[in-house]
């Protein structure tokens, strides 16, 4: 495979878009890359537009999508949707679960979205017994993004109690859990050793929360995470409520858990931080520790506004995520970083338009573990990602603002064209697997909720 693209304006990690920019693509890797090239060179690809990296989703929960619409009826907390939540978990099957998958991933390429974390608690059948395949839903995980087009690491979630006390799983929970740390750490060494041979996925481990981590198995999960090289990963105070039964029974708060079993550092992310002391904040930053927002669902949860802005000047690199897929926008994500921050300070101008175009891409790839994604460079993976600058939304855009525009305006529905290493898979709004995406998403929905 030999392409050249000819980007009308494309990001190469400055403060502005560089107009009119050749990328040489061979294979699944950038080639060449020639920044100010007026017109288009003879045989090229066309990119009108702005092309960015494609955009990386750090957080996701795939079946949530199923509850879209769904949760916005009556009053409630984060505690009443969790269990609109687990009804739907209660009913999927490996089978219906890959078809809801990869619907989801369609849509997310469709939303400029090249790679994806997805973490991964749904593991056994009912009452918590194992599949004759104890990785069935996993692989049913892994194959959906391979039917979207999407490269995708599998966080791989440790879930064992219901509470920061230890008690045990019921219901649904028990189709999270492995039972204990060991039968956790074989399970996820078997997804391992067969995502190895899959050059479109990876690995990596999840500690679900305080609450369903026991203390003296967290170095357990972490220390799998080590030993394989992988990116590590953990919801990390969302809720007051869990910062308080972490205080009540261990006497510290949950960041200060994580690190006295050794979890922190730059391989790990914090997912949501929401709910933070200055010491959690010094921990967090001092460490390397990365972290990941979801402002949609975190205001769709009634979570809070995480103080993002100051983990990242301690030194945490801030990603994003669509979390539980109340809306699959990266772009809204980012702009919602930096409004939700507006509210909070009546302050304006905390994040730029560069720093939130890091967030959903080198911040992101770095926290799934792809380096050499994120980037348009010379012999970085070839995931492009074009935002159009021709709707009602983002016609009347200036060279000088075109980052601003992307960032501000734009939504996922402007998003032209999408390659996954030098693949096209998104071609002018239309999905080139998945053609009839928003069918195929009503038809997994029906065929998991009736």
């Amino acid at each position: 495979m030999n392409e050249l693209y000819w980007c009308e304006f494309a990001w190469l990690g400055g403060d502005t878009a560089e107009r009119g920019v050749a990328l040489q693509v061979t294979g699944d890797r950038i080639t060449d890359v020639t920044p100010a090239v007026a017109h288009p060179p003879t045989n090229s690809t066309v990119l009108r537009g702005v092309t960015v990296p494609g955009l990386v989703n750090a957080h996701s929960h795939a079946f949530h999508r199923a509850l879209r619409g769904r949760t916005q009826v009556g009053r409630g907390s984060f505690w009443s949707w969790r269990e609109q939540m687990y009804a739907v978990a209660a009913r999927l099957t490996p089978d219906t679960y890959r078809q809801l998958a990869t619907a989801v991933y369609a849509e997310m390429a469709l939303a400029g979205i090249t790679c994806v974390g997805e973490f991964h608690y749904l593991h056994h059948d009912v009452d918590g017994v194992s599949y004759a395949d104890p990785n069935a839903m996993s692989q049913a995980v892994v194959d959906a993004a391979g039917d979207a087009g999407m490269r995708l690491t599998l966080l791989d979630t440790c879930y064992l109690t219901a509470g920061v006390d230890g008690s045990p799983l019921t219901g649904t929970q028990r189709r999270f859990g492995d039972h204990d740390p060991g039968a956790w750490a074989e399970r996820a060494e078997g997804m391992a050793s067969r995502v190895s041979d899959n050059v479109a996925a990876r690995m990596g481990a999840a500690i679900h929360s305080v609450r369903a981590v026991p203390a003296e198995a967290l170095p357990v999960v972490a220390e799998w995470a080590t030993r394989h090289d992988a990116p590590l990963h953990a919801h990390v105070s969302e809720q007051r409520a869990e910062n308080d039964d972490c205080q009540r029974v261990h006497g510290c708060s949950p960041t200060e858990l994580l690190a006295g079993a050794g979890a922190l550092g730059p391989r790990m992310t914090a997912v949501h931080a929401t709910h933070l002391s200055a010491t959690d904040i010094g921990l967090l930053g001092g460490s390397g520790t990365g972290v990941c927002m979801c402002p949609t669902t975190e205001r769709d949860l009634a979570d809070g506004i995480g103080p993002a802005r100051q983990l990242d000047s301690a030194g945490s690199p801030v990603s994003l995520g669509s979390d539980s897929q109340a809306v699959i926008d990266l772009l809204q994500e980012g702009r919602g970083l930096e409004l939700d921050q507006r509210l909070a300070s009546g302050q304006r101008g905390h994040w730029s338009a560069r720093e939130l175009l890091r967030s959903v891409t080198t911040n992101g790839a770095q926290a799934l573990g792809w380096s050499e994604l994120g980037r348009l460079r010379c012999g970085d993976l070839a995931d492009l990602t074009t935002i159009g600058l021709d709707s009602v939304r983002t016609s009347d855009a200036v060279s000088t603002s075109v980052l601003e525009t992307a960032l501000f305006a734009a939504t996922a529905a402007d998003v032209r064209s999408v390659v996954v290493g030098g693949r096209v898979v998104v071609n002018e709004g239309r999905h080139a697997l998945v053609p009839d995406t928003a069918r195929l998403l009503r038809t997994a929905v029906h065929a998991v909720l009736g």
